[in-house]
């Protein structure tokens, strides 16, 4: 652990450096991490533990598409690959990656087999945050911990192959053996984080809900193509429309505010550039606003729970998800990107 000043506000931060692949094996070598679930971040955060050499089983339902994955990376049926109820059976460590829906759906199935002496481990708030609506209540005589990797599960498998890792948060929500944040960290670091940082439930899932309807993505996408829309009415062709709104961004910008920050990136642009951004910032900022204080209250008073847990819930969800998504890919924007990115250099080799 060290101290780390960030913006004038010291945090703690943990780094994988104190937990070395051979501490990690030694630390966990009485347990069994059992992997509920086998999508995104049940995938990724598997394969970085069993790579890490943890004793770990995967539960998912049998014969599924999660169960045909998992046999495909190698987890085996009666060794490795279990139905969920046995997985928690043999776990130490239940690690509960469902989605949120399926959390709450098979929750009165699951619960009593996690029984005093196990620790359960979550990804997400979303479950004991919003328990009035989930109906997520775990025993008291349990540790329950989380790490939350900031990034898709994929990101977590990619980057932690590429010997990097994401970025996740941890915190405790009850803590019996008086080593339950010792837990957090030690598993953030064997499913492949790079640092970890202390948060809540409540805030991790708070600024989860928040930033992906913000600018990680529902921002972003309104407001992608509110711009390209607007250069199309007023008579821009669709490659450079796109070009201006989507490719520059993604491709050059953004990369710059990643690597080395919001400033380099204006000073690597030009002056008449610095000048419009550096104006208009501000009034985005003030015309935005509202609209991000209004969303943070949806998230906070559960509406955005109660709606997400209504929609994937629906014995039609992967249908009616497959439609909007489909609507989302027919817009010409994204339609017109296909075709830029197919004429990158690289996708002509």
């Amino acid at each position: 652990m060290k101290k780390v000043n960030f913006g004038g506000t010291v945090e703690s931060v943990y780094e994988r450096g104190d937990w070395p692949v051979a501490k990690l094996q030694e630390y966990f070598k009485r347990d069994t991490l059992a992997i509920i679930g086998y999508g995104s971040q049940g995938h990724g955060q598997a394969l970085n533990t069993r790579d890490n050499g943890l004793n770990v089983v995967v539960g998912v339902r049998e014969g599924g598409v999660s169960w045909k994955q998992a046999r495909d990376d190698g987890w085996i049926p009666g060794e490795t690959l279990f139905s969920i109820e046995e997985a928690i059976n043999r776990g130490t460590i239940i690690m509960n990656l469902l989605s949120d829906a399926a959390q709450s759906q098979l929750w009165p199935q699951i619960s009593p087999l996690i029984t005093k002496g196990k620790t359960l481990y979550f990804s997400h708030g979303f479950s004991l945050t919003y328990s009035e609506d989930t109906g997520v209540v775990p025993s008291k005589d349990i540790d329950i911990i989380l790490v939350a990797p900031k990034g898709t599960g994929r990101s977590v498998r990619s980057l932690f192959k590429e010997g990097r890792g994401v970025n996740s948060s941890i915190a405790v929500w009850q803590d019996v053996t008086g080593k339950a944040k010792e837990k957090a960290i030690a598993l953030g670091v064997a499913i492949g984080s790079g640092y970890l940082y202390e948060t809540t439930f409540q805030k991790e899932v708070y600024s989860d809900l928040f930033g992906e309807r913000g600018i990680l993505m529902g921002a972003l996408m309104g407001i992608f193509l509110a711009q390209y829309k607007v250069l199309r009415a007023n008579g821009h062709s669709p490659s450079e429309a796109f070009n201006e709104t989507v490719e520059e961004a993604t491709q050059t910008l953004y990369p710059l505010i990643g690597e080395h920050g919001m400033e380099y990136m204006a000073n690597a642009c030009s002056t008449t550039a610095r000048r419009g951004a550096l104006d208009w910032a501000p009034i985005f900022e003030e015309t935005t606003m509202p609209v991000f204080e209004k969303l943070y209250e949806s998230v906070k008073n559960g509406t955005e729970t109660r709606k997400a847990l209504e929609f994937n819930g629906r014995p039609t969800y992967r249908q009616d998800l497959a439609k909007e998504l489909r609507e989302v890919d027919e817009q010409e924007i994204w339609r017109v990107g296909k075709v830029v990115r197919s004429l990158r250099p690289e996708s002509r080799r």
